[in-house]
């Protein structure tokens, strides 16, 4: 049998060219995509307003792909968890993050990873396939629906840290994004999306060339070459000075500060000359920048920086008069934590 397409690749206008292909009134697009994505609708049938000759063309031709909730680990902080299977049996993990002041969903762009990041689990996956952009935006509902149902509040904000590099999946994550904003999708502000990349100085410049709306993240670690090299491979195809480059590009093109992601390792990037090296490249654009505490990874032999130092580092950029938080750990009971996220320690994990 034919593998049917999955109808949520197709955009608007080429449902409109299918339905009139199919001799119906082109408006029936609209209603057929308002099913598939604000309403999030599981089958054809589920469809109140169209007739049962076109349900049955649509099912004949088309699948609606949706992922399902494998497991969900709470943690003790609130932190929630959830692996999701997709209709390939491949499974990603997104998590919702509690605050007194927002709730966030950190989502995933890729099944794996490419970049191999040392401190990272993720990365010791390698990079199975990119997800698609309806995938992308079901984690947000269902992260979204635990947000209300668990913690009785609104999902405020969304981040795309979870599996994968985003930039490398650019297309789908991008017409995510644009479902998650638009009045069609989840009607969510632009502004309360952040997406981090791990530094592709090309596709920075891309989405400045693009103008997009939502906010960039730079996942630094290092304000020194031959450390950042060290730690992300990426580095040596994009150095600092090209990093820098694309992000004056970005902001001139855009006028978006940019977050920089800076995790403390002990001993090798929390020194306080680290911290002069971090003010120095921040000067390039407005920035703010977080500072992150490394959770443990197995088979990994970084550890996290002590208390003294990271408050030490904080204050040297705080006096310089830089915007810096520090990011406690949340989840890392459950291995949800930043950098933990690599499909471990459940059921899934073996496709049981």
């Amino acid at each position: 049998m034919l593998k049917k397409q999955n109808i949520r690749t197709l955009s608007q206008d080429e449902l409109k060219e299918v339905m009139i292909s199919w001799g119906e009134k082109s408006f029936r697009a609209k209603q057929v995509h308002e099913w598939l994505w604000k309403k999030g609708i599981s089958s054809f049938s589920e469809m109140r307003n169209v007739n049962a000759e076109l349900i049955q063309k649509l099912d004949e031709s088309f699948d609606i792909y949706k992922l399902s909730v494998e497991d969900v680990q709470q943690s003790s902080d609130g932190t929630i968890k959830s692996a999701f299977r997709l209709h390939d049996g491949n499974v990603v993990e997104g998590v919702l993050i509690p605050s007194t002041k927002r709730m966030t969903a950190c989502i995933s762009s890729q099944v794996g990873c490419s970049l191999s990041c040392a401190f990272c689990a993720t990365g010791k996956l390698g990079r199975i396939r990119n997800l698609t952009a309806d995938e992308i935006y079901d984690q947000v509902v269902v992260v979204s629906q635990q947000c209300e149902s668990i913690r009785k509040k609104h999902l405020s904000n969304i981040v795309y840290m979870g599996m994968g590099e985003p930039l490398l999946n650019y297309k789908e994550t991008l017409r995510s994004i644009k479902m998650i904003t638009s009045d069609e999708g989840l009607g969510m502000s632009p502004r309360r999306i952040t997406v981090s990349t791990a530094g592709i100085a090309k596709m920075i410049r891309k989405l400045g060339d693009d103008k997009v709306k939502f906010n960039l993240a730079l996942s630094l670690h290092a304000a020194n070459d031959e450390k950042r090299s060290k730690i992300m491979e990426i580095n040596k195809d994009n150095s600092l000075a090209e990093l820098s480059d694309a992000l004056k590009y970005f902001y001139d093109m855009t006028g978006s500060r940019i977050t920089f992601e800076y995790i403390l390792f002990k001993n090798f990037n929390d020194g306080l000359e680290d911290a002069r090296e971090l003010a120095e490249f921040s000067k390039v654009v407005p920035v703010k920048i977080n500072l992150i505490e490394y959770n443990s990874v197995d088979g990994v032999n970084y550890e996290k920086a002590d208390d003294e130092k990271i408050d030490a580092f904080s204050r040297f950029l705080e006096d310089r008069n830089m915007i810096v938080n520090i990011r406690r750990s949340r989840g890392k009971d459950i291995d949800a934590a930043c950098g933990q996220l690599a499909n471990k320690n459940s059921a899934y994990t073996k496709g049981l």
